[in-house]
């Protein structure tokens, strides 16, 4: 049995799960609501606020798909409870960071800036203090759209080994090289 997959969800009050006949569980919560399509052999039961992931046999097939679907699901509930958030960190000489409402204007060295369209699903907001790196916050409720926009803004300029300039994330370490002359 699949460690992650048997352990049940509790559902926080004020949050409510439902599954249609096409498999797809709706999660409503106080932050928003969720939808996501169950595979057809996976089966969600919710009762007395408790909401268990069924596998149908031990096929190699199914174990995978009911950790997953677990998880997915956990992170719906979390999503609509508390939200998610991650937050970017420019770090080199000259690199800013601006919003207006969705738009995010990014100067990250190259010849022009980079403007973004953010999801209207999720919230950004930047943060330019003096002596300290700008800050990009993305907050939603969505984990895996926060997660793929949040790579997409990393990717235009990833950390670089030498002087760890570039974007990261808040709690990213980068591992710096020595460069040519540790070798004298």
């Amino acid at each position: 049995m699949s460690r992650i997959g048997k352990s049940p969800i509790k559902l926080a009050s004020g949050v409510t799960a439902t599954v249609s006949a096409a498999n797809e569980l709706t999660v409503k919560g106080p932050k928003g609501e969720l939808k996501r399509s169950i595979d057809r052999d996976i089966k969600i039961e919710v009762k007395d606020g408790v909401l268990t992931v069924v596998r149908p046999t031990d096929q190699i097939r199914h174990r995978a798909l009911h950790g997953l679907y677990r998880a997915l699901i956990n992170n719906m509930v979390i999503g609509v409870t508390d939200g998610f958030k991650r937050q970017l960190e420019l770090v080199g000489v000259g690199y800013k960071a601006a919003n207006q409402g969705q738009l995010l204007d990014l100067s990250l060295g190259y010849s022009h800036n980079i403007v973004i369209e953010i999801p209207k699903e999720l919230k950004v907001s930047t943060l330019t203090e003096k002596g300290a790196n700008p800050k990009i916050m993305l907050e939603g409720i969505d984990n895996q759209l926060l997660g793929q926009v949040a790579a997409k803004i990393r990717s235009l300029r990833k950390p670089e080994p030498y002087k760890g300039k570039g974007v990261r994330y808040s709690d990213e370490v980068v591992r710096k090289k020595a460069g040519k002359s540790a070798g004298k």
